[in-house]
């Protein structure tokens, strides 16, 4: 077990090692599959309600067919933004850039003919000066690929503040930028950028708030409506030593990644926010209560225009939809963030999962392994979801799932080896604990060992500690327990091998065993009861080492008997075990039970006694039907190996005599002898006929055939 923790040690450590190296190192790599697996959480979300002050008028096929094709002759969109100014529109950003005169005004029509024709309108002055009178904020492009778009951005009414910045640019840097012509840039009250820049997939996920063109900053067109909006003409970056770490406009403090980019939270797929069309605009057909003091967009949808993009919750979407989202995401500040320190919590709960299974779910077995995995699993899925959508936090999603599955595997890796192992430990120990010739003889003679269910003729050994209960309650800790009972077990067992028997159990403080199975052994009821002998004579060598010790005297009973038992392979279907039943083995178990009963430690039935071959001083105690028996045995108590001694042959044929008159309902007579015996041997037994003897009398039985029932063993 050292080994397999010291090796799940080394391999934790290089597992996050290499999972470290790999976030930091290749991370992009696997950013479009976190990306991916956020989407998911978006869509499963659903869609979310919607600001009611967000508008979009919408140039789309309806409009087109109606107005023409696109672009529209200025005048047109003048209109439209008179109608909404009229109906009360709070501010209005175009989604648009008018980089070029329009080719389509009188004005430039004759300018190009020479017609020299005075007073014809010119569309761009007439927009120019509808955007003038009206709350119009335009727009125009960053270009971050090349330099050849070189021109003066526009002027923005607002202060821009880096606060605590130190080293290194964390703002996005632009190369060249696209406006509109000046006769229309000039009559705007301010502008912003249009750019919403998608990530190596294709899909929008986050949008720069600012960006940096020649060392001015400058608002992206969302957040400048909603700047002027606030009527606030202070912008404040907060620098950390990582990055900006908020930006705070009127007294709001908006949450944005380091580098100035807000992570959108998305409202639904396309077409969630209110959409007006854009003739119905031109026509004046609109509520006012649709437009009045409301943040209006006006952009496209038609499919011919291209302006579409591609977000977490839907794979085409209008881009003036993703300003929208912006606009709701400030106004409610509940946009999504990315902490400064997002390595240091990923990477956190990468090692902490990866720690999990390594050292906690790895203690368990394979079913209980997968239960765990698949529940940690659920739960790291949950709260990625729960941080996400609840408290609004970017961690990755990935990456913690990557560093779960590799630890699984390694795991279930090291646990197949050291199980593989360890399998081995367990068989030495099975052939040396519980059944060695079983295993020998599988092992030696695979095709001779039948581990079928068949009779045999074989001795059944049982026995058991006395008084158990109390030593363990003197003991009390389960360590000396364990210690104690591994003491006395190894002296048993070891005598019960050395004499060819087969450990079938370990019942508790009790064993049992058997001889002459799965394979014949000469003289079998005499080996077993030798080994019970030699058990029975080891006591008070025992005794010496449990007294000085644990501070206590042993005792135990053995029964033994011979007889018919069927021996095999007995389970179920997953889990079985070479062991030996019978009604043998039922009379073996109930003549252990009986040494409490007669007070002494070894036992054996009739049967035993008549198929030994060896001199044995043997004492016979009984005529018993125990319980679940019907028919009566006789039983004898094993005193030693050899011939009696005098003395011993003088008690026994005393005893003998005394029993053949209790068996012959000469009770008084009977009395007397075992009372004599009992005056000069102090011994149970003696005292056990005594007391029966008494009771027969007294009940004046006659028809009296020795047999003694004993329902309770």
């Amino acid at each position: 077990m050292k080994t397999k923790n010291k090796a799940l040690v080394i391999l934790f450590i290089f597992l996050s090692t290499f999972l470290s190296f790999t976030y930091f190192y290749f991370s992009d790599n696997i950013d479009s599959l976190d990306n991916r697996v956020r989407d998911f959480y978006f869509k499963f979300r659903g869609a979310e309600k919607t600001d009611d002050s967000i508008v979009i008028v919408d140039i789309d096929e309806k409009s087109i067919k109606e107005l023409g094709q696109w672009p529209w002759e200025r005048d047109k969109l003048s209109q439209i933004l008179q109608n909404l100014t009229n109906s009360g529109a709070g501010i209005i950003g175009l989604d648009m850039v008018f980089s070029e005169s329009d080719k389509t005004s009188p004005l430039q029509f004759s300018k190009k003919w020479d017609l020299n024709i005075s007073d014809l309108p010119d569309y761009d002055l007439i927009l120019a000066q509808t955007i003038k009178d009206t709350p119009t904020i335009l727009s125009y492009v960053f270009d971050f690929s090349s330099q050849e778009l070189q021109s003066e951005p526009p002027q923005i009414p607002a202060i821009f503040i880096e606060k605590n910045k130190g080293y290194g640019e964390f703002l996005p840097k632009a190369k060249g930028v696209l406006t509109n012509i000046d006769t229309i840039q000039d009559s705007a009250y301010s502008s912003g950028y249009m750019n919403t820049i998608p990530d190596s997939s294709g899909i929008i996920r986050s949008v720069p708030l600012m960006i940096k063109y020649n060392d001015m900053i400058y608002p992206s067109l969302a957040f400048e409506m909603y700047r002027i909006a606030l009527n606030s003409n202070k912008v404040t970056l907060n620098y950390s030593a990582s990055g900006i770490e908020y930006i705070v406009l009127a007294n709001q403090k908006i949450k944005s990644d380091r580098f100035a980019r807000i992570h959108l939270n998305f409202r639904g797929p396309s077409k969630s926010y209110k959409y007006i069309s854009a003739v119905d605009v031109y026509n004046n057909d609109i509520k006012k209560e649709d437009v009045d003091g409301k943040f209006i967009l006006l952009g496209t949808s038609a499919y011919g225009l291209m302006d579409l993009r591609s977000t977490p919750m839907d794979s085409v979407i209008p881009g003036v939809e993703v300003h929208a989202n912006i606009i709701d995401n400030l106004i409610h500040n509940d946009m999504l963030l990315k902490p400064s320190l997002v390595e240091i919590v990923d990477l956190s709960l990468i090692i902490l999962l990866s720690a999990i299974i390594f050292f906690i779910l790895s203690r368990f077995s394979i079913a209980y392994i997968s239960f765990g995995f698949i529940a940690l699993l659920a739960i790291v899925i949950y709260f990625n979801y729960y941080l996400l959508f609840t408290q609004l936090i970017i961690i990755n999603s990935i990456f913690p799932i990557i560093s779960m599955f590799l630890s699984l595997t390694t795991v279930l890796g090291v646990n197949f080896m050291f199980e593989f192992q360890q399998k081995e430990v367990i068989k030495n120990s099975f052939s040396k604990k519980v059944s060695k010739q079983v295993m020998d003889d599988l092992l030696s003679n695979p095709d001779d060992v039948n581990l079928s269910s068949k009779e045999v003729y074989a001795t059944i050994y049982f026995s058991d500690i006395r008084n158990f209960t109390t030593i363990s309650e003197k003991l009390k800790s389960p360590k000396l327990i364990t210690e104690f009972l591994n003491f006395y077990m190894n002296t048993m067992v070891e005598s019960i091998e050395n004499s060819s028997g087969t450990i079938d159990k370990f019942i508790g403080d009790a064993i049992m065993a058997y001889w002459n199975a799965p394979v014949a052994i000469e003289n079998h009821v005499d080996k077993a009861l030798l080994s019970a002998i030699e058990q029975v004579e080891k006591r008070e060598e025992l005794n010496k080492i449990i007294v000085s010790k644990y501070n206590f005297t042993l005792d135990y009973g053995i029964g033994i008997n011979t007889g018919k038992a069927v021996v095999g392979e007995i389970g179920s279907n997953g889990r079985s075990d070479y062991t030996i039943i019978g009604d043998s083995v039922n009379l073996a178990s109930r003549l252990e039970g009986l040494c409490k009963l007669y007070k002494v430690r070894l036992i054996i039935s009739e049967y035993t006694k008549d198929n030994l071959i060896n001199d044995y001083v043997i004492q016979l105690l009984d005529i018993v039907r125990v319980k679940g028996k019907t028919e009566a045995v006789k039983i004898y108590e094993v005193l030693c190996k050899g011939l009696a001694d005098k003395d011993k042959a003088d008690e026994l044929q005393q005893y003998n005599l005394a029993h053949d008159l209790y068996l012959n309902s000469k009770f008084d007579e009977a009395k007397k002898i075992f009372n004599k015996l009992y005056t000069k041997y102090n011994k149970f037994l003696y005292k056990l006929y005594t007391q029966r003897c008494d009771s027969l009398i007294q009940n004046n039985i006659k028809d009296f055939d020795g047999v003694f029932d004993l329902e309770k063993y």
